[in-house]
C-alpha cells in the first residue's frame, strides 16, 4: 500500500477504514465501582481515600521479628489529630489479629474494638466513649502472619537461614502494622525491631548504637525518620552480609554519607561492585538535584524474590541480580544495575522527599524516576549504551498505549482496588519517555531549573501533578506548556504525526494511531515538536489538527529529532526511501525511532516488509547496538505472532545468514568466561545479538554445538567454561539436545542453588521447553524448593511457546481461582494476561474473554486482560486482513 501514503490520502484512509473492530476499553476503570459502604446509619466507611478527620502525627513501632517464625507481633502507637468529636476511626490494617486497641487522650484510656471491614484492609475502629477534638494516641498490640511472596513482611529461606523483608508499595504497610495507609500523610516514624540474638536489623533510620540483651532479643532501636509516607517505611531482619562505605564529602555534602550493601549470605563477596557503583551515583544525582541526599544513611538491601526495586527511604531493596554482581557481569546487567539504581535513588529526592498527595499522581514519581533512572544510569556509564534503552522502553509501551483498552498516564484513582493499576508500562515507559520529551524540547537546563523549583516548594511534603507542570512552564517561561503536558498524561494514546514535504515546507497532521481494521477515536494533542533536517534542528509546539512548518536546509526533514518524541509518524514512500537510504548515518536514537514508526505503519496496513528489509541493511552495521538490532526485532514479532508460513520462516533465516554470516566472522566467537572482557560494552553487546540471530540458522550448527558442548563443562562444574553473557542460549541449545533428562536434572540444580543468576536463568529455559509432558510436570511441581514466583515463571515461559500455550492455558483456567486467592494472588493476576497476550486471532480473543473477564473482575489484573484481549484480536484481525501479503513479501526477502 506505499502508493496510498499521500498526506491527503492517508487522512482519509483514517477516515473510511473498516471498523473491524472499534475495542471497547472494559477495564476495571470503566467498569461502575462503589465509593463507599455504608456500615453504621449515617456512616460510610472510605475505601478509597480516608478524609482530614484523622490526621496522623507520628507513629512508635516496636516490632518482634523472628524471620523462621510463621507470625509477628507488635506494639504500635500512632499520634493522630482529630478536627472534631467522633466515636469512631476509619484507618486500616489488614490481616492483623489485633488483640488490643484503645485511645490515649488526656490521661484516659479509652477502649477501642477493631473490625476489618473491607478485603482492602479498611477498618473501622470504635471506642466505648466520644474522642474529644484535638490530640490522641491509638495505640496497637497485634500480630500478623508473614507473607511468603514479596508484599508486606516478608520471608524466605536461603541456605538454611531465614531472613524477612518488607515491601509495602502500594497499599501494603497495613499488612504490617494499623496505619492510614496513604502518601499524602508523612510523619515520623520511630522504629524498635527485636529480634533473635546475632541478626541484622535494617530500617530506614540510622541505628541508635549497638542491640541491646533485653528478655531474650536483641533489640535494635532506631532514630526518627523524617517525615514518610507509610509505604516507604522499611524493616529488615537476618543474618545478612554487609559491606560498608560511605559517599565522601562533596561541595552540596561536607560530610560522608554512611552507605551499606546488605544481602544474603551467600552472596558477601559480590557486593563490591554495588558499592562502588552506589557511591558514584549518589553523587551524579546530587549534583543534578543541587542538594545533599536527603537522608542520614544509605543501605542498598537485597532478596532473592522480589519482582524489581523499590525506593524505601534510605533503605532501598532491589532483586539480588541488580546488585550482586562483579566488573565481569554481561553488559545488560551492568545496565541494569545503572539504570535500577539510578531510578531508586533518584526517588529519594523525587517521591521520598517530595510525595505524590495521592495515588493519581503516582505516575510523576515513576515516570520522572525512570527518566532520571535512564538519564544518570548513562552518565554513570557512558561506554553501556543506557540511552538507548530509554527509548526502547517508550517505544515498547507505545505497543500498549496504542490499544482502545487502556488509561491514561494520569487516572483518577477513587478505590483502593485501582491502586495497583497504575503501575505498569504507561507509567513507566509511556510517562518515563513524555517526561524525556519535555526535558528534550525544554533543554537540559530549563527543565533541571523546573525539577529544582519543584523539589524546594515542596520539600518534605506532598504534592500533585499541577505543581509540577507550573514549575517547568514557570522555568521555561512559557505557560502553554503546562496544557501540552496535560494533553499527553490525560488522555490515552499515541499520536501519528502523518507528514508529507514539499521543499522546505513541511505539512503535519496528527491522528490517533491504530493498529488494521481498528478505526482511531477522534483526539488531539499540544505536541512538544522537533524536527531535524541535516544540522537544522527546531523544536516547537504544534496544537492544531493539521500545521504546516518551513524548514530549511538540505534533504529529508526527520519527524522525530533524537527520538525523543512521543509519537510516530507516517510518510509518503518517497519521504519513506529517503529516510532508510540514510538510515545507517543516523543518530542510534532516530534510527530506534524510524524503525519503531515503520513498524507501526505496516502493523496498521500501509508499510511493507521490503521497506524494513531495506532498514535492515542499512542498520545492520550501525554503531548502537540497539539501532543495529531493532529492524530484525521488528520482523522476528511477525514470526513470532505466527503470521509467517513454513517457506515464508525459512526466506527469513536465510536473509538473517545474510546479514549476519559476516559480521559473525568479524567478530568471532567463544563462549569460554572472560574472553571478551575487556573489550567495548557496545561490541560485546553486538555479537550477543549476532549470535542470537544465527543460532536458529543453517549456518548457526557450529555456534549451537559449541555452546551446548561449553553448557555440559559449565554444569558440571567448570565454570570457566561458559561466560554468564551466553547462559541463556546455552542452557536453550543444552535442553533443546538432551531432551527430557536433561530439563529434570538441570531444574534440579537450580533448586539447590541460590546464585542470583544462574538459579532463575535455568528455571527460565527449562520453562521454554517444547515438550508437553515436560511443561506438565513443570506445572505441578511440588518442591519445598521451589518458590512460588518461580512457579508463575514457569507458566510464562510454558506459554510463550507455540507448541505448550494451549496446555498452559487449560492449566491456568483450572487453577485461577486457586491462585488468585493465594498469598502473591495481585502478582498473578497482573502476570497472567501478559502470557494470555501471546494468543493470536478473533476466535481466542473471544475465548479468554469468555473464560477469565469475570475472574479477573476487580483485580489488578483486569485491564491488562482487556489489554491482552484486544492485542490478540487486533493481531487476528492483521492476519486475516494482510497475512497473506506480509507472508508473501517474507517470501520475497533479500
Amino acid at each position: 500500500m506505499g502508493s496510498l501514503r499521500c498526506l491527503f490520502f492517508l487522512a482519509l484512509l483514517f477516515a473510511i477504514l473498516p471498523a473491524a473492530v472499534r475495542a471497547q476499553a472494559t477495564s476495571a476503570d470503566s467498569a461502575p465501582v462503589p465509593e463507599e459502604i455504608t456500615v453504621l446509619p449515617g456512616h460510610v466507611l472510605p475505601l478509597g481515600r480516608l478524609g482530614d478527620d484523622v490526621v496522623p502525627q507520628a507513629y512508635r513501632l516496636d516490632l518482634i521479628v523472628d524471620p523462621a517464625a510463621a507470625r509477628f507481633s507488635g506494639h504500635a502507637e500512632i499520634d493522630v489529630r482529630l478536627a472534631r468529636a467522633q466515636g469512631f476511626v476509619d484507618l486500616h490494617g489488614r490481616g492483623l489479629s489485633v488483640s488490643r486497641a484503645v485511645a490515649q487522650v488526656a490521661g484516659r484510656s479509652i477502649a477501642g474494638h477493631w473490625q476489618q471491614r473491607d478485603p482492602t484492609g479498611v477498618v473501622r475502629l470504635t471506642f466505648d466513649d466520644v474522642l474529644p477534638a484535638g490530640p490522641v494516641t491509638l495505640a496497637f498490640d497485634y500480630s500478623a502472619a508473614f507473607a511468603d511472596g514479596p508484599a508486606g513482611m516478608f520471608h524466605v529461606e536461603v541456605e538454611k537461614a531465614w531472613y524477612s523483608w518488607t515491601q509495602f508499595e502500594s497499599i501494603d504497610a497495613r499488612a504490617a502494622f494499623p496505619c492510614f495507609d496513604q502518601p499524602g500523610f508523612k510523619t515520623p516514624f520511630t522504629i524498635t525491631l527485636r529480634t533473635p540474638p546475632g541478626l541484622k536489623a535494617i530500617s530506614n533510620g540510622p541505628a541508635q548504637g549497638p542491640p541491646e540483651t533485653v528478655d531474650g532479643h536483641a533489640v535494635h532501636r532506631f532514630a526518627p525518620t523524617l517525615p514518610l509516607p507509610t509505604y516507604l517505611v522499611a524493616m529488615m531482619v537476618g543474618p545478612f552480609a554487609s559491606l560498608e562505605g560511605t559517599v565522601p564529602p562533596n561541595g552540596l555534602r561536607p560530610f560522608p554519607l554512611p552507605v551499606r550493601i546488605d544481602s544474603t549470605q551467600q552472596n558477601a563477596g559480590k557486593l563490591a561492585f554495588a558499592m562502588a557503583g552506589t557511591r558514584e551515583i549518589v553523587g551524579l544525582l546530587e549534583e543534578y538535584f543541587g542538594e545533599p541526599f536527603p537522608f542520614p544513611k544509605l543501605d542498598q538491601v537485597t532478596t532473592p524474590i522480589l519482582p524489581g526495586a523499590m525506593e524505601n527511604a534510605g533503605a532501598d531493596l532491589y532483586r539480588d541480580d541488580i546488585l550482586v554482581m562483579d566488573a565481569s557481569a554481561p553488559v545488560v546487567q551492568q545496565r541494569d544495575f545503572g539504570v535500577i539504581v539510578g531510578h531508586e535513588l533518584g526517588h529519594q529526592w523525587f517521591g521520598d522527599l517530595v510525595t505524590p498527595a495521592w495515588w493519581d499522581d503516582i505516575w510523576l514519581n515513576e515516570s520522572f524516576a525512570n527518566w532520571i533512572g535512564y538519564r544518570i544510569g548513562d552518565a554513570w556509564r557512558p561506554d553501556l549504551g543506557i540511552m538507548g534503552d530509554a527509548l526502547s522502553d517508550g517505544f515498547r509501551a507505545m505497543e500498549t498505549d496504542a490499544l482502545l483498552a487502556g488509561r491514561p498516564v494520569r487516572q483518577p484513582i477513587e478505590t483502593n482496588t485501582r491502586i495497583d493499576s497504575a503501575f505498569d508500562s504507561i507509567t513507566y515507559g509511556k510517562g518515563g519517555h513524555i517526561v524525556g520529551m519535555v526535558a528534550a524540547w525544554l533543554g537540559e537546563d530549563k527543565f533541571r531549573e523546573g525539577v529544582r523549583r519543584f523539589i524546594a516548594a515542596h520539600r518534605f511534603g506532598a504534592a500533585t501533578s499541577d505543581d509540577f507542570f507550573a514549575a517547568l512552564a514557570d522555568a521555561a517561561g512559557d505557560p502553554r506548556l503546562v496544557e501540552a503536558m496535560r494533553s499527553f498524561v490525560e488522555q490515552q494514546g499515541v499520536p501519528l504525526l502523518a507528514m508529507r514535504q514539499q521543499g522546505d515546507k513541511v505539512t503535519i497532521t496528527q491522528l490517533r494511531y491504530t493498529t488494521a481494521g481498528v478505526a482511531p477515536p477522534d483526539s488531539l494533542w499540544i505536541i512538544p515538536l522537533c524536527l531535524r533536517r541535516g544540522a537544522v534542528r527546531r523544536c516547537l509546539l504544534m496544537d492544531q489538527r493539521t500545521q504546516a512548518f518551513t524548514m530549511p536546509g538540505m534533504g529529508p526533514v526527520f519527524p522525530n529529532a533524537g527520538g525523543t518524541g512521543y509519537y510516530r509518524f507516517e510518510l509518503t514512500a518517497r519521504h519513506w526511501a529517503q529516510l532508510i537510504s540514510e538510515a545507517g548515518t543516523l543518530p542510534g536514537g532516530e534510527a530506534q525511532a524510524l524503525v519503531d514508526s515503520l513498524s507501526a505503519s505496516i502493523r496498521a496496513g500501509r508499510g511493507t516488509i521490503a521497506e524494513m528489509a531495506r532498514l535492515g541493511h542499512k542498520l545492520i552495521r550501525h554503531p548502537d547496538p540497539h539501532a543495529a538490532d531493532a529492524p530484525d526485532r521488528a520482523l522476528s514479532q511477525l514470526v513470532n505472532d505466527g503470521m509467517v508460513s513454513t517457506q515464508g520462516r525459512r526466506m527469513f533465516r536465510l536473509y538473517r545468514e545474510r546479514l549476519y554470516t559476516n559480521l559473525l566472522r568479524q567478530y568471532g566467537f567463544d563462549p569460554r568466561a572472560g574472553v571478551y572482557a575487556y573489550e567495548a560494552p557496545a561490541r560485546s553487546q553486538r555479537r550477543i545479538q549476532i549470535v542470537a540471530a544465527m543460532l536458529g540458522t543453517g549456518r548457526g550448527k557450529d555456534l549451537r554445538h559449541q555452546l551446548a558442548e561449553a553448557a555440559k563443562a559449565y554444569l558440571a562444574g567448570d565454570k570457566a567454561a561458559l561466560d554468564p553473557a551466553w547462559l541463556d542460549h546455552a542452557l536453550d541449545v543444552y535442553l533443546f539436545e538432551g531432551k527430557e533428562a536433561a530439563t529434570r536434572g538441570l531444574v534440579e540444580k537450580a533448586l539447590n542453588s541460590e546464585d542470583p543468576v544462574f538459579r532463575p536463568t535455568a528455571l527460565r529455559a527449562a520453562a521454554r521447553t517444547s515438550s508437553k509432558d515436560l511443561a506438565s510436570w513443570l506445572l505441578t511441581l511440588d518442591d519445598p524448593r521451589l518458590r512460588e514466583s518461580e512457579k508463575r515463571e514457569f507458566l510464562d515461559g510454558i506459554m510463550a511457546r507455540s507448541a505448550t500455550r494451549e496446555l498452559g492455558y487449560d492449566w491456568a483456567l483450572a487453577n485461577v481461582d486457586r491462585l488468585l486467592a493465594s498469598s502473591d494472588g495481585q502478582f498473578f493476576s497482573a502476570r497472567l494476561p501478559q502470557a494470555l497476550g501471546r494468543f493470536c486471532s478473533v476466535a481466542w480473543a473471544s475465548r479468554i474473554a469468555q473464560d477469565f473477564q469475570e475472574k479477573l473482575a476487580g483485580t489488578a489484573g483486569a485491564l491488562e486482560l482487556d489489554r491482552a484481549i484486544e492485542r490478540v484480536r487486533n493481531c487476528g484481525l492483521l492476519e486475516d486482513m494482510m497475512g497473506e501479503q506480509i507472508d508473501g513479501e517474507f517470501l520475497k526477502l533479500r
